[in-house]
């Protein structure tokens, strides 16, 4: 493989939206701080062509959930909005979560996503979410936070839309640190 597609690579980030009613304001935020920092955002999602969000606001998604590896990405992250609850029980999305967690790469939840984290058994310590999600999240034995963002072992919780770009830039920071990281 070549140095190039390598590097590639380690700039690409999955971004999972859901097929209806994301949430617009964290997506933007978060996909221009990625752009912003030099990361390529792929949207990945089970819809057949466009996510719509809880506006309007229409995404083309890149790959299709059930093609997604997380070999070809640097980080995963889970937007949230009401339409992410629609995919607290998706076994393809907690799988895909749970192989960039053993893999060590950077998995960030925000809003209502942590649920999906925590029911793929990725949160042993404290995470934040959703205020209104918090009785689901601790049903799953997580420890709510009361806090915006909550960074354990490079997964990154954010507890709604207000909290998106400290979100993002723990996201950032995490991925920064795996990719400069010497490895044993």
């Amino acid at each position: 493989m070549s140095m190039i597609s390598q590097q590639h690579k380690k700039k690409s980030v999955l971004l999972f939206l859901p097929a209806q009613n994301f949430n617009e304001h964290e997506f933007l935020i978060v996909s221009n701080s990625l752009d912003a920092a030099g990361y390529k955002a792929f949207i990945v999602s089970d819809s057949s062509f466009l996510c719509t969000g809880s506006n309007g606001l229409k995404v083309k998604n890149d790959v299709q959930l059930c093609n997604a590896h997380e070999s070809n990405f640097a980080g995963f992250l889970i937007i949230g909005g009401s339409g992410t609850r629609n995919y607290w029980d998706n076994l393809s999305l907690q799988s895909l979560a749970k192989k960039f967690a053993l893999n060590k790469k950077p998995v960030g939840a925000l809003c209502c996503a942590p649920v999906i984290l925590a029911k793929a058994g990725l949160l042993t310590e404290p995470a934040t979410c959703f205020l209104d999600d918090r009785k689901t999240l601790e049903r799953e034995g997580v420890e709510f936070a009361i806090s915006p963002v909550v960074a354990n072992r490079k997964i990154i919780t954010g507890q709604d839309p207000s909290s998106s770009s400290e979100f993002v830039k723990a996201f950032i920071h995490e991925l920064t640190n795996s990719l400069y990281a010497v490895h044993s």
